[in-house]
């Protein structure tokens, strides 16, 4: 595996942060590579901006900063305004259509995943970010699957890993039925 760069971005209160470290820990921990987290967040803390950018890399990595992501995941619309023509045309960006406008000539084209939705109709809307993990394991090879299961299962609260086991079923799922994209698999 390449260096490959992830960027979450939404607002707090998401599970931004929670996402970026189950990437993190699936690529480090369960595919035996290594992994760098940063996060910023705006001083309102919930519902104010918020971003997680992991590099993940088969050698140790020299740079913890992404720079030129492969993966885009967009929670917002501040995020998608800030970071949508910071792509390469062969980058991979992921929206939730609920929550973000995308322009129409947007280059590369998102894939979209209703996650908010799809966690109120489960019961609990705050496992859009476990859907949204699902939909990227189903669209991408950024990490493997059984790593990015397993992560999410050991990074979950206790007596909880059934409910978070559907949400990522659901997301990936999902995203083998609606996230084709002209064979693109995140970098």
């Amino acid at each position: 595996m390449s260096t490959r760069e992830i960027r979450i971005s939404g607002f707090g209160g998401q599970g931004v942060v929670l996402s970026g470290q189950i990437v993190g820990q699936a690529a480090s921990i369960y595919d035996n590579g290594f992994s760098t987290l940063t996060q910023s967040y705006g001083p309102e803390a919930r519902g104010g901006s918020c971003t997680a950018e992991i590099v993940i890399s088969s050698e140790p990595i020299g740079y913890p900063y992404v720079q030129n992501p492969d993966v885009l995941i967009i929670l917002s619309q501040e995020a998608y305004n800030k970071y949508k023509n910071s792509l390469s045309p062969d980058a991979l960006m992921i929206i939730d259509p609920d929550l973000v406008n995308s322009d129409a000539d947007q280059t590369p084209a998102p894939l979209a995943i209703p996650a908010t939705r799809m966690a109120r109709e489960l019961g609990r809307a705050v496992v859009a970010n476990i859907i949204t993990l699902g939909f990227l394991a189903a669209v991408s090879d950024i990490v493997s699957l059984e790593a990015l299961k397993n992560s999410v299962l050991t990074s979950v609260p206790k007596g909880t890993e059934e409910f978070n086991t559907r949400a990522f079923e659901t997301g990936y799922n999902y995203g083998l039925e609606h996230g084709k994209r002209n064979g693109v698999t995140g970098g």
